[in-house]
């Protein structure tokens, strides 16, 4: 909550100026049943015994301040409902600036769907309630002290007749809010976990259907989306049951004004106007109490959504560049791990004593079985992890005393699981560089080997690829992101079986290609077909994070290792 109001501030002139609007809207409003009062006290008793004129005065003031009080009503909504989009605007934007911020392990310990749902969903939920609940709270207290006001100055016997059901209907609001709090909690969590599965149900539907696991994911769904269920229901169930209780206490405490009213009246104590209008203030006095029983489920839902989104914007960020780091320009390309140990969880290390040495146009291949930790060490170098102990070194600087930027923009990166855009050909291709010509995308391109499929596209390389490359296969895909490093002008490579989509006569030509765009680029290769790698200056072999063995494919097939037994299981 204080989070929250800490965040509105930035908008305190627009809610200073709706507070002002809420002020003169419900003061004007509130002059209403006094008018009225004054109204009926004209009508004395006896046929004809009413001044008309009078009572058209007073009916005439009542109109002109209600219609004034709906007009600022209306400025009044259109204004928080600019403040709550501009809010809204401005979460998503620190929200995603946060996103591209956080460190990789963030994205490896939350679903994607559930990161989605904070940013739209839950941001939604926030901006719906300023615009809705704040300009409802405003006014209800405007309404509440005005109210009280006047009806101390009209009778205050009659006040004392309410002062024991207020404090009681305050108290039992104050008690359910503490109650389902978090209720409201649990269901934006499980709303984000549901999100979360619905994604990668969605990411995985041709696996699912190759697999005729149609059934078991379903069950799986199901039970997910009853617990979303379930949380909402439990939080609305006893959510939804404040406004009506609240309103029964209400609505007693006012059979007990019209009551003692009357008795007041029988004495002589209280004129039927004074009445009439004690009885419209304790409605108005009452109104917000039950207006704000039946929003406090979009309160508490609001504020529980705010959570999920300010855990977003306080997640601590990258690791910043120390004082003095310096920015790495024209790299060498001298790549060198001492002594490098590592883990994801603490006390199961990955990389253990690892230390290597690349020099400047080595090609340099890391092997090994499934989980050996090989894609482990292209993260240690990009500097998406630090390693807990040992050095690595570029150029002979440490990786903590390179700026992060200049040291990722010295590597160029063909992962194995393809990326791509919703944009033309030659965007996704010319992404890594600024100012880049159509006739060096098209060499980049003619180089991996992509260039004759993508004159056959429609528009050519103006053909908008739709989200996430739909409209291409995998190697095509694999293909573009190929060419799209081939065109850095960064120093060093690294390929994560990027040839993993492509045919082998494909492969063959990448190969060549690469071949000549490597010259004089340090580059890194994790391959697990091993043709791919036979001319590796440096073929280093890893088995549980630990270096079985190294060299060159000659001289590892002389040792009769690890690397031999691997390389005749493919080719045996």
């Amino acid at each position: 909550m204080k989070r929250l109001l800490r965040y509105m501030a930035n908008y305190k002139y627009h809610l200073f100026l709706a507070l002002l609007l809420a002020l003169a809207s419900n003061l004007l409003a509130l002059a209403g049943p006094m008018l009225s009062g004054k109204a009926v006290n004209v009508i004395s008793e006896g046929k004809g015994a009413v001044e008309f004129n009078k009572v058209w005065y007073y009916a005439g003031l009542m109109i002109a301040f209600y219609v004034v009080s709906a007009l600022l009503s209306y400025a009044l909504s259109v204004l928080m409902l600019h403040i709550a989009q501009r809010l809204a605007g401005r979460m998503r934007k620190e929200v995603f600036d946060r996103l591209l911020s956080l460190p990789v392990g963030y994205f490896d310990r939350n679903q994607a769907g559930d990161i989605i749902s904070r940013v739209s969903y839950d941001i939604d939920v926030v901006a719906t309630s300023v615009s809705n609940d704040f300009v409802q709270v405003v006014a209800s207290v405007v309404t509440v002290v005005g109210s009280l006001v006047m009806m101390i100055v009209i009778s205050p016997k009659l006040v004392l007749v309410m002062v024991f059901m207020i404090p009681l209907s305050i108290y039992y609001t104050r008690y359910m809010a503490k109650k389902t709090r978090p209720m409201f909690r649990k269901r934006s969590a499980k709303a984000g976990e549901l999100n979360g599965m619905v994604e990668e149900l969605i990411t995985g539907q041709k696996t699912i259907q190759a697999y005729a696991r149609e059934k078991v994911m379903t069950e799986r769904f199901d039970v997910k989306n009853e617990e979303a269920v379930c949380a909402y229901y439990d939080a609305e169930y006893y959510g939804s049951m404040i406004g009506p209780t609240v309103n029964f206490i209400n609505n007693c405490s006012l059979t007990a004004v019209t009551v003692a009213g009357a008795v007041l009246y029988l004495l002589k104590q209280l004129l039927l106007g004074d009445i009439s209008a004690f009885v419209l203030y304790s409605r108005k006095l009452l109104g917000p109490f039950n207006e704000l029983a039946n929003v406090i489920s979009e309160i508490q839902s609001a504020l529980s959504a705010s959570e999920r989104v300010f855990r977003v914007i306080e997640e601590p960020a990258e690791t910043k560049d120390i004082d003095g780091a310096v920015a790495l320009e024209n790299a060498k390309g001298n790549v060198m791990m001492e002594n490098v140990n590592f883990s994801y969880v603490p006390d199961r290390p990955i990389i253990r004593d690892w230390s290597m040495r690349a020099k400047t146009g080595q090609l340099v291949a890391i092997v090994g079985p499934t989980g050996a930790g090989k894609t482990t060490i292209i993260n240690l170098l990009m500097r998406f992890y630090d390693p807990q102990s040992g050095e690595i070194r570029v150029d002979g600087y440490e990786n903590r005393e390179i700026t992060m930027k200049s040291l990722r923009a010295s590597y160029a990166m063909v992962l194995q699981e393809t990326w791509v855009f919703e944009g033309t050909v030659h965007e996704n291709i010319a992404y890594g560089r600024e100012g880049v010509s159509r006739e060096e995308v098209i060499k980049a391109a003619k180089a991996a080997g992509v260039h004759e499929f993508v004159k056959r596209l429609p528009e050519g390389y103006d053909t908008v690829i739709t989200e996430d490359g739909v409209n291409l296969s995998k190697g095509q895909k694999q293909l573009l992101t190929i060419a799209r490093a081939m065109l850095s002008e960064a120093k060093m490579l690294i390929l994560d079986e990027a040839t993993s989509n492509v045919d082998t006569r494909t492969e063959l030509r990448i190969r060549e290609a690469m071949l000549k765009l490597m010259q004089g680029k340090t580059c890194f290769v994790i391959a697990h077909r091993l043709s791919t790698i036979q001319n590796a200056d440096n073929i280093i072999v890893v088995n549980n994070g630990k270096i079985e063995e190294s060299g060159t494919h000659t001289e590892l097939m002389k040792k009769q290792g690890f690397y031999y037994k691997l390389y005749a299981s493919q080719f045996q």
